[in-house]
């Protein structure tokens, strides 16, 4: 079996994906930043503080870094789910997420089904610690389970979209997930980028596979 490596040379992996970023999520943020400043007082006045949930993801190469997203979850309510215990990487039909999880809260569970909870990524884009396409980051525990296969989805930034993300969403299982990342690993391109953040804009409005 040949795998194809991704082109790391290329104009655009060196220095276009990164222009795009700074140029996307400037104007992200400077449109969306009335929007922002209403949910952040709708929280504020329903759910109360803190507005923001911040936790460790793996970056590129394993680096470690704080995500920042909007508070969704009730805060007294903690997670009933069992850690994982994988002996050869994370099983391929596992889902992370479940479309009834008690610890969302109401207004949470709106934000989520438009994304809008995850915003405050673009701040995380800016910083260079994501791009706005690629393989959405997980959290530690999940990416110090990988095998050496699932592993090479750490071989680019994580992205706030993705080609998982616009193929199913939380509806897919984590094999097909990883399947996704590793063909936009081996074939991104600035025109593939441009058309999974196309068809993000889609897979939002129809909210599909969003919880």
């Amino acid at each position: 079996m040949h795998v194809q490596t991704p082109e790391l040379f290329t104009f655009y992996s060196q220095y276009g994906k990164r222009i795009v970023d700074i140029i996307v999520a400037s104007f992200l943020l400077i449109f969306m930043m009335p929007l922002m400043i209403s949910i952040l007082l709708i929280l504020y006045f329903s759910t109360g503080r803190p507005i923001f949930f911040k936790q460790v993801r793996t970056g590129i190469h394993q680096q470690r870094f704080i995500i920042w997203k909007l508070r969704t979850m009730h805060l007294q309510k903690s997670s009933t789910k069992q850690p994982i215990v994988c002996t050869d990487g994370i099983p391929e039909d596992y889902f992370f997420k479940t479309a009834q999880d008690a610890r969302v809260t109401k207004i949470g569970a709106i934000l989520r089904k438009f994304s809008v909870d995850e915003i405050p990524q673009l701040l995380n884009v800016l910083k260079g610690e994501m791009s706005i396409v690629g393989p959405r980051p997980e959290v530690p525990a999940i990416t110090n389970a990988y095998n050496s296969l699932q592993a090479r989805r750490l071989e680019v930034k994580p992205g706030l979209t993705g080609l998982a993300q616009v193929n199913g969403r939380s509806n897919i299982s984590h094999g097909q997930k990883i399947a996704y990342d590793l063909a936009y690993i081996d074939q991104y391109s600035f025109w593939l980028d441009v058309k999974i953040i196309l068809k993000t804009i889609y897979v939002v409005l129809a909210r599909t596979g969003a919880y």
